[in-house]
């Protein structure tokens, strides 16, 4: 086992280069060495095993069962028809479980054997997409909002937004020597790596992009947001900015906390770039080195003060940043069915239940789908027959699907392989079950501690029944689980949370709202799933009863007292002008958290 930190082997790594190749080419394991475990991360990989074999395979003394998860770089989430089959072969060549959209709007591919892992990572390069920097201490996939009628909006953020992953990428050459066989030039040093430096950033780095009054991105999470404020005629006048959202946490430890960004200003379209990198160098040189779990950007800011860290970032940027723009979000999830874009496209948003993209899976009613066969049938269909080829695949930030700029004439075609291959379930699904969402956990994850993915159809069907009982079947609850504290399903800003504990326990979250600018707060700690439907039960009675017109499940509850707001997190990223909240809340709220 290795005994150097992640410090060491990022800066002993020589860019990120490792012994990837020895470990690559080792056939006694299908693992990596130790120190590499950390370094394949950089390169779009984790290693991982399946859990649900781990004793069969201790008690046979045999290893674990190795695979790796590849995640790729897909800023804002967007594929086209002919990228789509080709995911969709390798998928089906190499991996298990068809493909899985992520909530920073990339795909994973689980169940990479090592001795297949190059190959794999070759056919996605082939496919023009890559996987450098989707995992590690480094900035990741950039998250837009994936809102299809804002045609001209969305077009928009999504080039800003990928022009903004090119530049913060790694400098390194090493991906492409150790997985497309680029030859390594001979010198005398090291690649440069002026962003990120030798040891790369303290821990992990997440940028999204939002467009009022739609926060699918829920860009309060996010270590830098960017809301886009739009003209009379709906074209991009500049972003309000955003610093210090972050889900993560450790269960017992109240030094690490989920928090809301820090709205700090608003900048040009082409002052994006130069604040961008202001602020990630910032957090090279002053994020946490030492204590790994308060390593990210949040707490740097909380440590050193706003007001600091402001400052700083304009010296570097070479311009201050003038106060933000008047905004308001109305809701942070997906609009689902058909809709019609300004530029006269249509556009048809799928629920893809936690995200997984596989055959034969069961729907809400119990019936077997066939998502990736249909997916491929409507790919091939708008490959062959979208005469200018505008068309295109959209990853939304909460694990649904897009298919987007789609010829008026093909709408009927389409129309029928989705309810060919059962993908029309979003039509009779409950508004809970297309909000959910839920991470992967177990059996693949090294962090679960409770299951989250496999477990949210059979919890939501129970949840279904209790507002059922109640009358309010329609209710637009927002319901997320993950499978540990870490936060990959932001878990924190659903009105409803389950966040794993242990095997089949969970720390019951309540209270957030559904626009993404409130955090939630812990109802009752490490319970099973009888205890969090017991409590559930009479607080949904009283909602049913007692709620104000369209308010919210998390509203009702603050409002009631039911649960508290957190001094620390609630609003203080949101001026007041900005946020639709009811005076009744604003009482509770302390001045400085609102500034």
């Amino acid at each position: 086992m290795s005994t150097h930190s992640v410090e060491d082997i990022k800066h002993e790594s020589h860019r990120l280069r490792g012994s990837l190749l020895e470990s690559l080419a080792d056939p006694v394991t299908g693992a990596l060495r130790e120190d590499d475990q950390t370094l394949i991360k950089y390169h779009g990989s984790y290693q991982q095993d399946q859990r649900d074999f781990r004793d069969e395979r201790r008690a046979a003394k045999l290893e674990p069962a190795y695979s790796f998860m590849i995640r790729t770089r897909t800023p804002g989430g967007v594929v086209t028809p002919q990228q789509w089959l080709q995911l969709d072969a390798i998928a089906t060549t190499y991996a298990e479980r068809g493909l899985r959209i992520t909530t920073r709007q990339a795909f994973q591919l689980h169940g990479v054997i090592k001795s297949e892992l190059k190959a794999t990572m070759q056919a996605i390069n082939a496919a023009l997409i890559d996987t450098l920097a989707a995992c590690g201490d480094v900035n990741r996939n950039v998250a837009v909002a994936a809102n299809p009628q804002l045609s001209a909006a969305h077009a928009a953020l999504h080039a800003q937004a990928a022009a903004l992953s090119e530049h913060l990428l790694p400098n390194t050459r090493a991906y492409y020597e150790i997985w497309l066989d680029e030859e390594r030039v001979a010198s005398s040093g090291e690649e440069a790596e002026p962003i990120y430096g030798a040891r790369y950033l303290p821990r992990k780095f997440k940028i999204g992009f939002a467009i009022p009054p739609y926060n699918d991105v829920d860009v309060f999470a996010q270590d830098l947001g960017f809301i886009a404020i739009l003209d009379e005629r709906g074209s991009v006048l500049g972003y309000n900015v955003t610093v210090g959202g972050g889900m993560g946490a450790t269960h017992g430890d109240p030094e690490t906390y989920p928090r809301l960004g820090s709205v700090i200003g608003f900048v040009a379209p082409d002052q994006v770039i130069a604040i961008a990198e202001a602020i990630v160098t910032t957090q090279r040189d002053y994020g946490n080195r030492d204590v790994r779990k308060r390593a990210r950007l949040k707490y740097t800011i909380d440590d050193r003060g706003l007001d600091w860290f402001k400052l700083e970032i304009e010296r570097r940027a070479g311009f201050s940043l003038p106060p933000a723009r008047p905004f308001v979000f109305e809701h942070n999830g997906d609009r689902f069915g058909w809709s019609e874009g300004e530029d006269g496209r249509a556009h048809l948003t799928l629920r893809i239940p936690a995200g997984r993209i596989v055959d034969g899976a069961l729907d809400g009613r119990g019936d077997a789908v066939r998502h990736l066969s249909g997916l491929r049938a409507i790919a091939r269909l708008l490959l062959e027959d979208d005469r200018d080829d505008r068309a295109e695949f959209r990853m939304t930030p909460n694990q649904n699907l897009v298919i987007a700029g789609i010829a008026p004439e093909l709408r009927a075609r389409v129309d029928a392989l989705i309810a060919e291959f059962g993908l029309d379930g979003y039509r009779a699904a409950s508004p809970l079950r297309r909000n959910a969402l839920a991470c992967v956990a177990f059996p693949t994850c090294g962090l679960a501690m409770a299951e989250a993915e496999r477990y949210l159809p059979d919890l939501i069907s129970k949840v279904e029944a209790l507002l059922a009982r109640h009358g309010i079947a329609d209710a637009p609850i927002h319901l997320r689980i993950s499978g540990c504290p870490n936060g990959c399903s932001r878990p924190y800003l659903g009105e409803i949370a389950l966040v794993g504990k242990a095997p089949g326990r969970y720390n019951l979250m309540l209270g957030a709202d559904h626009r993404g600018q409130r955090l939630n707060t812990l109802y009752r700690d490490n319970i099973a799933e009888t205890d969090i439907l017991s409590a559930l039960d009479p607080l949904f009675a009283d909602y049913a009863g007692e709620r104000t017109q369209d308010e919210g499940f998390g509203d009702f509850l603050v409002r009631r007292g039911v649960v508290a707001i957190p001094e620390r997190d609630v609003r203080r990223a949101i001026p007041i002008e900005h946020a639709p909240i009811e005076h009744a809340l604003i009482e509770h709220v302390p001045t400085e958290a609102l500034t």
